[in-house]
């Protein structure tokens, strides 16, 4: 299996607990589509950094506290790109579906993503 596919594999893996937790967020609390997504995000970034580090690059060879603190800065670079990308969707087409807008914005970071994580986090 190529790296790319694996990240893809770890991105999919990633969209479902971001989608999960954004769905959970927004039937069972008072969040709206915009705050909701925040937390969501959050743990999306907590699910693919376990799953990149062991299926798609291997730990780094970088301690773990240096390594998580890369992979939470390129994460939170490409999230907040993701996250604008999902707000202007919503604001410009406010009928989507608030997961219809996830799907898209999460299709453009994922670029970003793979672009830092193999070069900033888990380069060798």
């Amino acid at each position: 299996m190529g790296r790319l596919f694996r990240f893809a594999l770890a991105g999919g893996i990633g969209f479902v607990a971001d989608a999960a937790a954004l769905w959970l967020l927004l039937t069972t609390t008072p969040l709206g589509p915009l705050s909701a997504r925040v937390l969501s995000i959050g743990f999306a970034l907590c699910v693919t950094w376990q799953i990149n580090r062991h299926l798609t690059f291997a730990p780094s060879s970088r301690g773990l506290a240096e390594e998580g603190a890369r992979y939470g800065g390129v994460g939170i670079a490409t999230s907040i790109v993701n996250y604008l990308v999902y707000c202007a969707i919503l604001l410009a087409l406010p009928a989507l579906p608030p997961l219809a807008a996830l799907a898209i914005a999460s299709i453009v970071a994922m670029t970003l993503s793979f672009l830092g994580y193999s070069r900033l986090v888990f380069d060798r």
